[in-house]
């Protein structure tokens, strides 16, 4: 149960009856109601309100020996109402219609300055008044500037989206008080308490009638009329009993209050802890951390001797180009230092944390083939290969059916290619730092200006790459790397710069598995 529903609950109960216990030593609604007419006749000759020529008056059938559960009265004419009344009430409860218990001040039309209070007045959340005044001149005064207010009134938007944007007058002004004819105003008489009849306004009940189609005329802007609103039925109890009622649900308000914060804040956890997951859990994984190492695993070390090897090779054959700033990456008693160029350094203030002992730190540029920048075409109708974009690829898949063709020149295309296990990475703009890990190319493809293909040896896992692009680490080391303009660029040498954490292939392996496991669970909560 959401809070708003706890207090909708709360309220409910209370304008039925079943929130606090009757009291049979009460003087009974009938009676106030009574009074309520007294006091109504007063104003009525001392001209302060007019003479309602249609007043009602329900009562239960029994009382006058009519078949029917309850009844009104106006004027001669007697009619079942029963199948109007929403719920029962306890018998020294009276239903009225809201127009019976309450009046308005009237209407002027603003000669000297005044305080307006319009819809925008109210704290809808909290049903309470702002507390800035707004003072307006009259040869400024809006059309709708015209109902009379004072303190203890209540003022309710008529407006459909707007219902809740009313309140009780609980402070004086500093001049003349003014409401938006937006709202219906209302003065309790004198058997009635106005927090109660507040109450009830915000209870599911009336919510539900003033939201009614029958109740809310209009298109753009939906709202109830006074005449309708005037209408409603209304629960009403023993004045001692609407105290009661009153003093109990504001004892309870603050634990609701309380537990809508507890609700947010699990909304919050509910929302960000799935990504939050999946952060901590990459962390683990590129920090050795998330699965056992196995000392059987060949050490990562000799398997980037194996990829240096390699790259030697490729060179030889003329198929990538020699790195004159190569780097390798050695430890010594658990301090980290890298040879460039015959030239050693520390690098213990750039490793932000210590690996397993089977594991190395490298440079991304000493793991890839080639950081190769992409192709630049228009896309064409009738171009002879598809190109893929950044905004082509989505939720980490390329969208294969969208993939326009362009142009290209047969000696280039060996360049730009895509092949499997390629690592796309967005340079630019507000993806800047994106990866895609091609794992199947369906026709010949190759890739826009605003994307870098990284290509890597086969004796490292794709997967594992993947992922690390997907951890916290990648993200600060390419935050630090990004040029901070109007369109955030990061290029080919950031990527390069990056220190990668390498386990053994085996153990690559083996984390990957671990997280392709782990994933789909999380997947589940944020389905929740």
């Amino acid at each position: 149960m959401t809070a708003q529903q706890l207090k909708n609950s709360i309220l409910q109960m209370a304008v039925q009856g079943k929130l606090v216990p009757q009291d049979p030593g009460d003087e009974p609604a009938s009676v106030l109601l009574r009074r309520i007419k007294a006091e109504k006749q007063e104003l009525i000759k001392a001209g302060k309100i007019k003479k309602d020529k249609k007043s009602s008056e329900i009562f239960r059938g029994a009382t006058h020996n009519l078949p029917y559960a309850y009844c009104e009265q106006i004027g001669k004419e007697i009619r079942d109402i029963s199948d109007e009344i929403p719920f029962e009430i306890p018998d020294s409860w009276e239903w009225v219609r809201l127009g019976s218990i309450v009046y308005n001040r009237g209407q002027m039309k603003p000669t000297s300055d005044f305080c307006y209070v319009d819809i925008g007045s109210i704290d809808n959340k909290r049903q309470r008044l702002g507390d800035t005044e707004n003072i307006i001149t009259p040869d400024k005064a809006p059309s709708r500037a015209k109902k009379i207010i004072d303190v203890g009134d209540i003022i309710y938007s008529t407006v459909r989206p707007y219902l809740h944007n009313m309140c009780i007058i609980d402070r004086q002004f500093s001049l003349q008080p003014i409401a938006s004819t937006g709202f219906a105003t209302m003065t309790c008489y004198s058997g009635l308490l106005n927090k109660y009849l507040f109450y009830y306004l915000l209870a599911p009940d009336f919510d539900n009638y003033a939201n009614d189609t029958e109740n809310s005329k209009g298109v753009a802007y939906p709202a109830i009329n006074d005449d309708r609103l005037y209408k409603a039925l209304i629960p009403l109890p023993p004045l001692s009993e609407q105290h009661r009622i009153v003093a109990k649900i504001e004892e309870l308000l603050p634990y609701i209050e309380k537990y809508g914060k507890a609700e947010e804040h699990l909304t919050t956890l509910n929302t960000t802890f799935p990504e939050a997951l999946k952060k901590s859990i990459l962390q683990e994984a590129v920090q050795g951390k998330l699965v056992p190492q196995n000392p059987d695993d060949e050490p990562a070390s000799v398997l980037l001797e194996r990829i240096r090897a390699e790259k030697q090779e490729l060179i030889k054959q003329g198929k990538i180009k020699q790195n004159k700033n190569e780097s390798v990456i050695i430890t010594r008693d658990k301090i980290p230092y890298e040879i460039i160029d015959g030239k050693e350094r520390c690098i213990a203030d750039e490793v932000p944390f210590e690996l397993p002992e089977s594991w190395c730190w490298c440079r991304w540029g000493t793991i890839s083939e080639s950081i190769q920048y992409g192709y630049n075409a228009p896309a064409k109708e009738n171009g002879r290969i598809k190109m893929v974009r950044i905004s082509d690829i989505q939720d980490n898949k390329v969208l294969w059916d969208t993939v326009p063709f362009c142009d290209i020149d047969e000696e280039s295309i060996e360049t730009y290619l895509l092949k499997q296990n390629d690592i796309l990475f967005a340079r630019t703009g507000g993806t800047v730092g994106k990866s895609y890990l091609v794992k199947e190319v369906p026709k010949d493809a190759i890739y826009a200006g605003y994307l870098i293909r990284t290509r890597y040896s086969n004796n490292l896992s794709s997967e594992y790459l993947k992922f690390f692009m997907e951890s916290d680490l990648y993200w600060i080391q390419l935050r630090n790397g990004t040029v901070a303009t109007a369109q955030p660029n990061c290029n080919g040498k950031t990527l390069a710069n990056m220190l990668v954490p390498i386990p053994p292939l085996a153990e690559q392996k083996r984390i990957v598995a671990k997280i392709e496991e782990i994933m789909p669970m999380i997947e589940r909560l944020t389905q929740r």
